[in-house]
């Protein structure tokens, strides 16, 4: 089994060497027939090396490496230390039919090509490549000797470097979308970080084979091995997750409309994530960022009068200018004209403030009706995506943030994740499916909660409906044909100078909510990203 890094090389210097036209006259070296052993009468033991002793020495060389007699090569160098362990290596190696082709040699040099096969589990692929050796005067013995360089061997190899045949550590691990086309890093940036995690935790789950190889074994355990052939390609692993490429690939391109833009889409059906991306890949908004949710959180509001018989979609509630509530002043958006004969489903549309904090504070509610609402969407539970993750919060209020919160405001905190969950929540009829991002088969144990009622999450829907189609979401998806729903926010945070905008809809089977940081009113800046993911589908 190897360990370490590698690489396969590419370009000439390691395909099969067909000929040696060039090299001018060769002589031929294999284990068998011992090659040229030319000999000189008289040798000198100083000054440079004569021709008869470069052939001498070169033939003696080539025959023993040819051979697999590593301790007779390196005998025959002036490190045989060195030299006899990168040739044992070599031997080792199940690398046979070893042929050296020598070229015409220049003074001391010598160009040589090594033509072999390796073999490995009834494997064989042929080994071939071209090098250089110099023949110099020992320093001690004064005979003529290989002057060693690991490259002898091997125009690759480094000092320490070795030969080994095996197994390749790993198989190559694909990370796939939902239909199985081959997810990466290159094309989907926003997915770099979460394909670290992923194989971290789930790369022993991804299934493939390994493949067979010879290689170059680094000596510098921080370099890449090299691979010098492949004996049998391994079967690559794949790591199946839920999204889908075409949702992916529309997120990709619509957070990169918008500075400081994340994206979350949702299949309601099963709670499996479909696409997520930010517009900065390294800090991952869409799932773990900590946001006040401006007025996309009326869709828990809206659930909490609802359920507790406060208010139905055709309830009137007014929706003033401007309203008091525990010593607060809470405003509307400019623009926003007041209507005091408004109900809950226009208020809804329209986003007013004030109308919302009217419905909080009628006296059937208390200071934690809002939270509870908000745990029947899983918000606050501990969710297990397959990748980190926030599980959004809505503390009990105290006595000056209930009506805030009531409007995204005051100390609740969700993540473009938690929006498109509460969506799909109200989208999939009720039933809260905790989001997840890997196939289902790799165990991960999703949170629960009761979810909502079918009636609340119907009526929920029909809001969010006449919201896109005629309120303040149809700018932003108005357009997009099918069962369409959308509820817009901005949320006010202090030091900025502008609000971050939120969106959150659903159009068929998929649910998706985005934030833009500093962008603004909801439906001007995260409305277009939203509707982008919608239209493409999945």
């Amino acid at each position: 089994m190897r360990n370490g890094v590698k690489t396969a090389l590419v370009g000439g210097v390691f395909t099969v060497m067909v000929g040696v036209a060039g090299y001018g006259a060769v002589n031929l070296y294999n284990g068998v027939t011992g090659g040229n052993t030319a000999s000189a009468d008289a040798k000198p033991s100083s000054g440079p090396v004569t021709d008869e002793e470069v052939a001498d020495t070169v033939g003696k060389f080539f025959k023993a490496w040819s051979a697999g007699k590593a301790d007779a090569a390196a005998n025959l160098t002036n490190d045989n230390a060195a030299a006899a362990k990168v040739l044992a290596s070599f031997a080792g190696a199940d690398i046979t039919k070893v042929r050296i082709e020598q070229g015409k040699a220049a003074g001391a040099t010598v160009p040589f090509a090594v033509s072999a096969t390796v073999t490995y589990e009834g494997k064989s692929k042929p080994l071939a490549y071209k090098s250089e050796l110099k023949v110099v005067r020992g320093e001690t013995t004064g005979a003529a000797l290989v002057d060693w360089e690991p490259t002898v061997v091997h125009p690759e190899l480094k000092e320490g470097d070795t030969f080994a045949v095996g197994q390749a550590d790993d198989p190559q691990i694909r990370i796939v979308d939902r239909r199985g086309k081959v997810l990466t890093a290159e094309k989907y940036p926003s997915l770099a970080p979460v394909f670290d995690h992923l194989m971290t935790t789930y790369g022993d789950k991804a299934g493939g084979k390994p493949g067979l190889e010879l290689w170059i074994e680094r000596a510098d355990q921080t370099a890449y091995n090299t691979t010098l052939v492949t004996l049998a390609k391994g079967e690559p692993g794949k790591l199946r997750t839920t999204l889908s490429a075409t949702a992916q690939a529309a997120a990709e391109k619509a957070v990169q409309s918008k500075a400081k833009s994340s994206v979350v889409a949702i299949q309601p059906s099963t709670g499996e994530v479909l696409a997520m991306a930010n517009q900065e890949p390294g800090d991952n908004v869409a799932f773990m960022g900590r946001l006040a949710p401006g007025s996309t959180m009326k869709i828990v509001t809206a659930a909490t009068l609802i359920d507790n018989g406060v208010a139905g979609p055709g309830t009137s509630i007014p929706c003033p200018h401007t309203i008091v509530y525990r010593s607060q002043t809470f405003g509307n958006l400019p623009g926003l004209k007041a209507n005091e004969n408004a109900t809950l489903a226009e208020n809804f549309s329209r986003s007013c403030n004030t109308g919302f904090i009217k419905g909080i504070a009628h006296d059937d509610l208390n200071d934690n009706s809002l939270t509870q609402e908000a745990a029947k969407f899983g918000i606050g539970a501990e969710w297990h995506t397959g990748i980190p993750s926030y599980d959004g919060s809505v503390p009990p209020a105290d006595t000056s943030d209930r009506g805030a919160n009531a409007i995204g405001q005051g100390v609740v905190q969700m993540s473009p994740l938690n929006m498109a969950s509460i969506v799909a929540t109200v989208k999939g009829g009720g039933a809260f499916r905790q989001p997840v991002i890997v196939d289902s088969s790799y165990g991960v144990q999703r949170a629960t909660a009761s979810g909502i009622t079918p009636g609340t999450a119907s009526q929920l829907a029909q809001m969010m409906r006449t919201t896109a189609r005629y309120g303040s979401g149809k700018p932003a998806v108005g357009h997009l044909g099918g069962d369409v729903g959308a509820k817009t926010g901005s949320a006010e945070v202090a030091g900025q100078s502008k609000p971050n905008s939120w969106f959150a809809g659903f159009r068929g089977d998929i649910a998706v909510a985005a934030v833009v940081i500093e962008g603004g009113r909801g439906g001007e800046s995260a409305g277009p990203i939203v509707a982008r993911v919608l239209g493409a589908g999945y």
